[in-house]
């Protein structure tokens, strides 16, 4: 079974153009290096791993003590037939990153 992240390397096509100092491209190369990698799987495994933990950690969210009163409710709250609907095609669709 491939990985997530190996998944992602297969069939770029859609080209990623930086610049970046000496002294960033060595650190970049000698860590590649390391992992067995050329430059450009290396950095673009990384930059995956890094945008999938920023877009996860958008499940941590900061509510006040009405707001969270309100979501205590909401989520004891029975579910309907509606929400029953829409939680279902919540959970069936695919994250980004699975597509």
């Amino acid at each position: 079974m491939q990985s997530t992240n190996t998944k992602l390397l297969e069939g770029r096509t859609a080209p990623i153009n930086l610049r970046a100092q000496p002294t960033q491209r060595q650190i970049i190369d000698r860590a590649a290096s390391l992992m067995g990698k050329n430059r450009s799987d290396f950095m673009l495994e990384v930059a995956c791993r890094e945008a999938m933990n920023v877009l996860l950690d958008q499940r941590l969210f900061f509510l006040d003590g009405a707001q969270s009163a309100a979501f205590d409710d909401a989520l004891s709250a029975p579910i309907g037939a509606e929400q029953q609907v829409r939680i279902r095609q919540l959970l069936d669709t695919k994250s980004p990153w699975e597509s």
